[in-house]
């Protein structure tokens, strides 16, 4: 019986040990394979590690061989237009080693300034229609954007515009400045026209941007010249409309130190120096005077002894009929441009200044007047 007891004994035992071996030896093959999967994977990446770095040496010796721009395969090289020049920002940056990024930075910001370098070579190559000098008062000079009136008179006109006009000026000589071409120092509208024709020297206009129109404009390819003074003569309270009273009387005064007198000269002088040229006066427009918010008067009433503004505008157009057959041409925009009583508060933001819409109006009906003189059969 005791002997029968050992013998079990000795079989479950050995029956143990022989399932220990047979778990040890799943153990080890699945290590084995997990290994062999680990050195396979190793295998592949090692590969692929080595072709990416023959592929960087292979780029990186284009770089270094001057290549300017690596093409990727999965993207097709585009053509340039033809004869177009290489980028010179990328093929420096290229050359000189620097990373591919830097390069691109590089070529972004050229890329950039070529295209405001085209925007400007377009705006000065662009194919105007005619040339137009504009001579005026802060009417014109005080917005000098796209909404302002000379920019919309060049935009209805395609003409590329020299804008000459200062703000505050006057068209005649104060009361003590001198007709004197040695020591001429007045920025009035006939200080604009002498400089224009040489008889005084320019240097008075540095710093405005007339100063820079006297000396980039050809005038002799002016087409037209717009005059538009008026409303600072008027407010100056000093400036005579003319020499000439209704009475009969004459001022004794020079004709330059009134409005008509300063239209006239100018106008000669221009009509002399370019005779083929057009000449469009623009009157006064309607204003509205305010002192502290309280209204003062208006164009039709307030006069500051030598009428209100209306008589003004009116001495602008004897003017242009004197010499209508001249070629010179009369805008009344005291009483046709639209801007009166009842449009002040759309068209007027302070009385005198224009908003964009008055100034829209206001230009569109100028432009029309010399676009009916310059193409009548249109």
């Amino acid at each position: 019986m005791t002997n029968t007891r050992k013998g079990r004994q000795s079989v479950n035992m050995l029956l143990v040990v022989l399932i220990g071996f047979c778990i040890l030896a799943i153990i080890e093959i699945i290590y084995g394979q997990a290994q062999m999967k680990v050195e396979r994977e190793r295998l592949a990446l090692e590969e692929q590690n080595s072709q990416t770095v023959e592929e960087l040496k292979e780029e990186w010796r284009k770089l270094q061989e001057g290549s300017s721009v690596v093409i990727s395969q999965s993207e097709p090289e585009t053509a340039g237009s033809e004869g177009e020049p290489e980028d010179a920002s990328v093929k420096t940056a290229t050359q000189s080693g620097d990373n591919p990024d830097q390069a691109a930075a590089a070529s972004g910001s050229s890329e950039e300034k070529d295209e405001e370098k085209d925007e400007e070579k377009d705006k000065n190559e662009r194919r105007y229609d005619m040339q137009i000098v504009v001579l005026g008062d802060s009417i014109m000079d005080g917005d000098r954007s796209e909404s302002g009136a000379a920019d919309i008179i060049g935009e209805q006109l395609n003409a590329k515009i020299y804008n000459m006009s200062m703000g505050g000026t006057t068209a005649a000589l104060m009361p003590n400045e001198q007709y004197n071409f040695a020591t001429w120092d007045s920025r009035c509208l006939m200080g604009v026209v002498n400089a224009i024709v040489g008889n005084i020297n320019p240097d008075i206009f540095e710093g405005y941007a007339a100063g820079e129109v006297l000396k980039t404009c050809d005038f002799e390819k002016t087409d037209y010249f717009i005059i538009e003074y008026g409303v600072n003569d008027f407010l100056t309270g000093q400036i005579p409309n003319s020499r000439y009273l209704e009475g009969g009387d004459t001022l004794a005064i020079d004709s330059t130190h009134t409005y008509t007198g300063a239209l006239e000269d100018a106008v000669q002088r221009l009509k002399n120096k370019f005779p083929n040229a057009g000449i469009l006066i623009i009157g006064p427009h309607y204003c509205q005077v305010f002192s502290g918010g309280t209204f003062i008067g208006d164009g039709y009433s307030l006069d500051y002894g030598y009428g209100p503004l209306i008589t003004f505008a009116r001495g602008g157009g004897y003017i242009a009929d004197l010499y209508k057959e001249e070629g010179v041409l009369y805008f009344n925009a005291f009483e046709e441009s639209g801007i009166d009583a009842e449009t002040a508060d759309e068209y007027l933001e302070d009385g005198v200044h224009m908003t964009p819409l008055g100034a829209r109006v206001y230009a569109e009906k100028a432009a029309a007047i010399i676009r009916n003189d310059f193409a009548p059969e249109e």
